[in-house]
């Protein structure tokens, strides 16, 4: 399904109604698509700067994950970035797999609820 395309700054992202399509224009402009099924996990990927866990979501992760790292809000958004990493969204959750884990994240609050290993198969 192909939708009209239109341009609109990047503060008119935070809508959620447009799905970025390609990089700014000279006027500092986005080029997007109007949402749709199969474009709406873009949205986590615009949103990025948005992540975030609460306190206990930080320990629970590091846990699960046996992660020494100190921030875990930015590990998790390296993986989301990750090439190899998929995203699938279920209800009112985003599900980001990765080589090794599984991350789960609101999808209308971006927030990080909880990552797994994924068990070898």
């Amino acid at each position: 399904m192909v939708t009209s395309c239109v341009y609109v700054y990047k503060d008119d992202l935070k809508s959620q109604k447009y799905s970025m399509n390609s990089s700014l224009n000279l006027k500092g402009e986005y080029m997007v698509e109007q949402i749709n099924d199969n474009n709406k996990n873009t949205l986590l990927i615009l949103n990025l700067d948005k992540l975030h866990t609460t306190d206990l979501g930080v320990e629970r992760i590091k846990k699960n994950l046996c992660l020494e790292v100190e921030d875990v809000v930015n590990w998790c958004r390296q993986r989301i970035q990750e090439s190899n990493s998929s995203i699938a969204m279920r209800g009112k959750n985003w599900y980001i797999k990765t080589a090794d884990s599984e991350i789960t994240v609101n999808a209308s609050s971006y927030t990080i609820i909880t990552a797994h290993k994924l068990k070898s198969k």
